[in-house]
């Protein structure tokens, strides 16, 4: 999946937007590291009982102009998409509800 205005996680209803106030300053400081590219990419895992090597993570990737974006949740190499809500864990979802929300709270992506 490319970078798109929009995006939405495997499984979910929700559609997600980058806001017209996102600052690159933010995105440091809530923990987007800047690649060599210019892109930011965040990663958080989502099971806080496992090592985070293995753990199932929500990947946020910001396109260096802060136009585009792209998220997914993924297995613990991120090599593969994942769809939380067929799993059903509500340790899962929970932290990855607390992960949209800060990201939503720091005025980084929106609902739509």
């Amino acid at each position: 999946m490319g970078y798109t205005k929009q995006a939405k996680l495997l499984g979910d209803q929700r559609v997600f937007s980058l806001t017209p106030e996102v600052k690159k300053y933010t995105l440091r400081d809530v923990g987007f590291v800047e690649s060599k590219g210019g892109k930011f990419v965040l990663e958080r895992p989502l099971d806080p009982q496992v090592d985070f090597a293995v753990s199932l993570k929500l990947k946020v990737t910001i396109s260096a102009d802060l136009k585009t974006f792209k998220m997914v949740t993924t297995n613990g190499n991120g090599l593969r998409e994942i769809n939380l809500f067929k799993k059903n864990d509500p340790q899962i979802l929970e932290q990855l509800k607390f992960s949209l929300q800060e990201l939503q709270d720091r005025q980084i992506i929106r609902l739509n």
